[in-house]
């Protein structure tokens, strides 16, 4: 049930010859561990987020989820299986302004047209309920401040019961007090849903809080 990276490695090509990103990275987690990745602006943290989350492939290495290899899936079958067992939250919540907050959270799970969809409904409500957001299901994002419309993001990420959940500078954009309200919020779902969560961050702050710390450099993880 654990994500495994073993020597990931990522190049982009320039005409000055190959630009290493990522250069050999190791790491092994289990379900209920939650870790900060920090280190300065280029030094590959996203990029190995978006490996973690195979929206991006390595140039070499291996990674495995649940005992499965998701970069050896045809295209569709990859998305599928990002859908079914990875969760994202992003700087930006990318939530849907014509969508209720609901309809949003629900979002992911439209993919799966044989789900019980009052079943998905009545978790939607109750993730709604888990990150304070119980009485505001039908209002859209224009009517939700910073801090509620990625509280909806996280809901929108667990909806699912993803074994993964990845957040990419998740209070980036968030005054300090709902920073710290949504870290603690990442966490505590974290503990009860015994995900995997890994979260990149420029916060010091955020970092804080997670039980566990790891610093990227130059494209390897320390």
């Amino acid at each position: 049930m654990s994500l495994q990276l073993r020597d990931i490695r990522k190049e982009y090509p320039t005409r000055s010859g190959p630009l290493k990103v990522l250069d050999g990275v190791s790491l092994t987690l289990e379900p209920g561990d939650a870790v900060a990745i920090m280190g300065p602006s280029g030094s590959g943290k996203s990029t190995l987020l978006h490996i973690m989350g195979t929206l991006d492939a390595p140039s070499a290495g291996t990674v495995e989820l649940e005992g499965a290899s998701p970069f050896a899936l045809n295209e569709r079958d990859l998305a599928a299986f990002r859908n079914r067992r990875i969760g994202f939250v992003f700087q930006d919540h990318h939530l849907l302004p014509q969508c209720s907050v609901l309809e949003n959270v629900l979002i992911p799970t439209l993919a799966n047209r044989a789900a019980d969809r009052t079943e998905l409904t009545k978790t939607a409500k109750e993730l709604l309920d888990r990150v304070g957001l119980a009485n505001r299901i039908e209002h859209r994002p224009a009517e939700l401040s910073g801090g509620e419309r990625q509280r909806v993001a996280v809901a929108r990420a667990l909806i699912q019961k993803p074994l993964l959940v990845l957040a990419d500078e998740p209070t980036g954009n968030l005054d300090r007090a709902s920073a710290g309200m949504v870290g603690k919020l990442l966490l505590e779902l974290n503990a009860a849903e015994r995900s995997i969560l890994v979260v990149v961050t420029h916060s010091a702050e955020l970092a804080a809080l997670f039980p566990k710390r790891l610093n990227m450099d130059d494209g390897r993880l320390a």
